[in-house]
This record gives structure tokens, sequence and C-alpha cells, in this order.
């Protein structure tokens, strides 16, 4: 059974407060070498995918369940506060953080395009223009 975007929120919310406390509790220990720096950036990139999922849950548990995050500000703002809580345990985890974080955010884009569908393009100015010379036309 699926959570409601609420409960989702919530989960998601807790699920990225433990993962930066978690990173900042061990902050000597993912700083120690070069292997934990990697696997400091990764929780880094967890903080970003769960980030994501609670503004996300928030945003259509408020504003209509068909409401979708875009670029910006909603992944832009979480891969920043991602960023930082990364940087405050070593600057090289910022860099594997970025990169886990798009790879994650392809997968995630790509899952929800085969689940829901393809995103229907904005039609353009040109297009609009044509459409509405055509139904003059048409008259």
């Amino acid at each position: 059974m699926a959570a409601s975007h609420a409960s989702s929120f919530l989960i998601s919310l807790l699920i990225s407060l433990v993962l930066i406390a978690s990173m900042q509790l061990f902050r000597a220990q993912l700083a120690s070498s070069q292997a934990l720096t990697i696997v400091g950036g990764f929780f880094g990139s967890l903080v970003f995918i769960s980030l994501l999922t609670a503004i996300s849950n928030f945003e259509m548990n408020t504003f209509g369940p068909n409401y979708q995050a875009r670029i910006f500000p909603e992944v832009i703002s979480c891969l920043f506060i991602s960023m930082i809580c990364s940087g405050f345990v070593h600057r090289v985890c910022v860099t594997t953080c970025v990169i886990f974080s798009m790879i994650a955010l392809y997968y995630i884009n790509r899952i929800s395009s085969n689940t829901y569908g393809s995103a229907t393009t904005p039609a353009t100015g040109y297009a609009t223009q044509n459409a509405l010379l055509n139904k003059k036309k048409q008259k």
C-alpha cells in the first residue's frame, strides 16, 4: 500500500534529517580516507533524494496531485542543501555528492517517465500563432 503525500513527506523529511545528523556525527570518520570521502558524497546524494521527495510530496499535498517538481527552485535548492551538508564533512564530498545526485536524478526522471508517461512540451509562441491563424482561416 502506498503512503499518502502527507505521510510520505514526513517520512522523507525524517530520513533526510537522520542522514544529515549521521553525516555530522561521523564527520571525522568520513573525512579520514579517500574511500570514506566518496561514501560521504553518496550520503549527501541520499540527502538530496530524500529532500526532493519531501518537498515534492509537500507540494503535491498542498497544490494538488498533478503538481510536479521543477528544476528551479525545487531541484536546485535540494542540491544546494545537500552540497552544504556534504561540505561540512569534506570538500571532496561536495563533488561526489553532485555526481551521485545527477546520476540519481537521471534515473528518477527515467522511472517517472516510464511510470507516468513523458511530459508534454509547452507550446511555443510560434506554434500558438500558427494554431490561431489556422482557426481564423477555418472560419
